[in-house]
């Protein structure tokens, strides 16, 4: 005689049984167990460094201090969680605590520039007034660093003007044009971008200073740093001018548009934000360079407005070269030159987001006014035709 088992049958549970999953971002349990496992972490931090092991220095216990809160916070999260979940906490905990590691870096370093530099920056001939006229042992109220301001702003110009339509042309050639040609020239793009700046220095000094005879000055130095910035502009535009949605183009060119109006027209305002950041990191890659103007530009302490004559000063030689000597009041303008440089590359970062901030589509105040006028027009014509007589030509 043969018995068959009958399956245990579980009821269901009801919705007022079954648990509430908590769909708060931050909940209690969260909070409670990062400051236990701070606390943990710290506590045996201490006793680790002062009380059972011979260890000492600041930078070990804080990265036995940080090793330590991770493993004990994924030791609380998985008394409530399942596996899953605990690792997605924990990898949660050691990417925001990288990025509050070089964000406190970050403003450790620009508060602490500006705090070096701010005894030269409350005087206001620190940024008009040159150092022809000053000597190493002056007051800070004597002299300036307005000399390579203008310098730098000379030449990042002269840079600008030779990287971005040259750069952003090949970008274009790279994206719309593929084929081996461009897969070489890709390669080539992105082997320079680890190139280091002193080769680029290196390459103008020989090539125009020593054997075409071309003496140092500005625009001398606004070709090595071209030669820095070429790469990174390229690189960026063609990873954005890739990204644009293939069905635009073809809607373009169903609508009859050649190649290059449809390029004009709708690829490059369509990726015209990411151009503008690609611009953004040539010119920060540009503007931070120190050895290339050393070796093309030389170093002067007056003004020059004539980049093809004479030496030029730009601020990050100029605070590399006020920081090597000994005298306060010079170290205090070295700070204060790099200071203000952070400053400058700040402005030109804001510029250049306004000025290419806006998506695709979105439209200036002044093209709406024109796109309504247009269309205004287009209207006035349309009632004109509907309304002239039979067999007119229209």
């Amino acid at each position: 005689m043969s018995t068959t088992e009958t399956p245990l049958q579980v009821a269901p549970l009801s919705m007022e049984e079954r648990p509430k999953r908590v769909l708060a971002r931050y909940r209690e349990s969260d909070v409670l167990a990062l400051v236990g496992a701070f606390f943990s972490a710290a506590g045996l931090t201490w006793l680790l460094f002062t009380q059972i092991a011979p260890f000492n220095g600041k930078v070990g216990a804080l990265a036995v201090g940080w090793v330590l809160f991770v493993v004990i916070y994924g030791l609380l999260v998985s008394l409530d969680e399942d596996g899953q979940a605990v690792r997605d906490r924990v990898a949660s905990v050691v990417v925001h605590s990288l990025a509050l590691l070089l964000l406190t870096v970050l403003v450790f370093v620009i508060a602490y520039v500006i705090s070096r530099g701010a005894t030269a920056m409350v005087h206001w001939n620190f940024f008009v007034k040159d150092l022809s006229t000053t000597g190493p042992l002056d007051p800070l109220s004597l002299g300036g660093i307005g000399h390579a301001i203008v310098g730098t702003l000379i030449m990042i110009s002269l840079s600008l003007a030779i990287t971005v339509p040259l750069g952003l042309t090949c970008a274009v050639f790279l994206a719309e044009f593929p084929g081996p040609f461009a897969r070489t020239v890709r390669t080539v793009v992105e082997a320079m971008t680890a190139l280091p700046s002193i080769v680029a220095g290196l390459f103008v000094y020989t090539v125009f200073i020593l054997m075409l005879h071309v003496e140092k000055s500005g625009f001398a130095a606004a070709l090595a740093l071209s030669v820095m910035m070429f790469s990174i502009i390229i690189r960026a535009a063609d990873v954005v001018l890739r990204l644009v949605p293939g069905s635009l183009t073809e809607a373009s060119l169903a609508l009859g548009a050649d190649r290059w109006r449809t390029v004009w027209h709708v690829t490059l305002p369509t990726a015209r934000s990411g151009l503008a950041t690609a611009v953004i990191l040539g010119t920060a890659r540009g503007i931070g360079e120190t050895s290339p103007v050393l070796l093309t530009a030389g170093y002067a302490t007056s003004y020059n407005f004539n980049p093809f004559s004479g030496p030029m000063t730009s601020l990050p030689l100029a605070a590399y070269t006020l920081r090597s000597f000994p005298q306060p009041g010079l170290i205090a303008r070295g700070f204060g030159s790099a200071a203000t440089l952070m400053v400058i590359v700040l402005v030109l970062f804001i510029v250049a987001r306004w000025l290419g901030g806006r998506g695709p589509g979105v439209l200036s105040p002044r093209q709406s006014a024109r796109r309504a006028e247009q269309s205004l027009d287009d209207a006035y014509r349309i009632a004109s035709r509907s309304h002239a007589a039979p067999g007119a030509p229209r």
